[in-house]
């Protein structure tokens, strides 16, 4: 049996110099668009690695620290897990704490998505990505980029 998603996660917001957006459609749920998003593996592991464990899994881009930086927002938010993805949890789990980070990226970086995670990504200016995404804190995250990265 596999042991319950800690509900504590990250969301990395993926993006140009020129407010291009990565977003990535659910492989679970044909239609749902995203930026990278992912659980903590335990629950001493530091956010800082779980987002760049998570973008390398879900798009083969790899935070060297460098070239490829990601940037802790110190945000975060808790929002209620949709119903349909609860049974991941432990038993009477209903919210999960998301802490928002970004990475700017060159426009030609190769996306290698996992197909077990995604079916398809998109480059979109950061209005349409944000009216993309089904997540509201998702979409938010979007929005506010513009005023994070100045």
């Amino acid at each position: 049996m596999k042991p319950h998603k800690i509900p504590e996660s990250v969301l990395v917001v993926i993006h140009t110099s020129d407010m291009e957006v990565l977003v990535l459609e659910r492989a679970d749920r044909p239609g749902f668009w995203q930026s990278v998003t992912g659980s903590l593996d335990a629950p001493d592991e530091p956010l800082m690695t779980t987002a760049a464990r998570e973008l390398f899994e879900e798009t083969g881009i790899v935070a060297d620290g460098e070239r490829i930086r990601l940037r802790d927002w110190q945000l975060s938010n808790v929002y209620e897990i949709y119903p349909v993805w609860r049974h991941r949890y432990a038993p009477g789990v209903t919210h999960n704490t998301e802490h928002v980070f970004s990475v700017c990226v060159p426009r030609d970086i190769p996306i290698l998505l996992s197909p077990r995670e995604h079916l398809r990504h998109a480059w979109l200016p950061h209005l349409e990505a944000a009216d993309r995404c089904f997540s509201s804190s998702n979409a938010e995250a979007i929005l506010q980029l513009p005023r994070k990265i100045a």
